[in-house]
């Protein structure tokens, strides 16, 4: 069974976030958007402490958003409750979290949309299939209609024709 998939619409994330609800926008689009890469998973799966590195993203994911809203590095340790000397580490790539997430943003900011499973974030998608339906039913709606013109010019014509019998 193919797993559904939901496009985090690049256009939609704030890249320059404005306000608390912005920020927390952008850190959830860079924590999914890192997370569930193909090679991301793999490093989890391979990793000695999981909870460990998926912290470590979190915190550069949270760190990046904050960021790039304009925070200073002392308020952002402060609201992630880490070091300064964390946070620089994970802002400047030094970090591998923080090189992946750093990734992540520079797509978000080419404009480049993000793939993620739907099921994780209960947004779950048609399938293909679904698309193909729409078409098609795009398609007969149209001749239908086409129809009905025709039946209905029909219907005109015997009409007149009648009218002119009678008369």
């Amino acid at each position: 069974m193919k797993m559904s998939i939901v496009i985090v619409n690049a256009a939609e994330v704030p890249v320059r976030p404005l306000g608390k609800e912005a920020i927390k926008k952008l850190e959830l689009a860079l924590i999914l958007g890192t997370l569930f890469r193909a090679d991301v998973i793999e490093r989890i799966k391979s990793a000695e402490d999981r909870l460990t590195w998926l912290d470590s993203l979190v915190v550069a994911a949270g760190a990046l958003a904050r960021e790039k809203a304009g925070l200073p590095i002392s308020r952002i340790a402060e609201e992630l409750g880490r070091t300064e000397a964390t946070i620089r580490r994970h802002l400047s790539a030094e970090t591998e979290a923080g090189k992946l997430v750093k990734e992540t943003y520079e797509k978000l900011v080419r404009g480049e949309n993000i793939e993620l499973p739907a099921i994780l974030i209960g947004k779950p998608t048609p399938p293909p299939e679904l698309e193909e339906l729409r078409k098609k039913v795009s398609k007969l709606e149209r001749k239908i209609s086409e129809l009905k013109d025709k039946v209905s010019r029909a219907k005109a014509k015997i009409e007149e024709a009648l009218r002119e019998l009678t008369s």
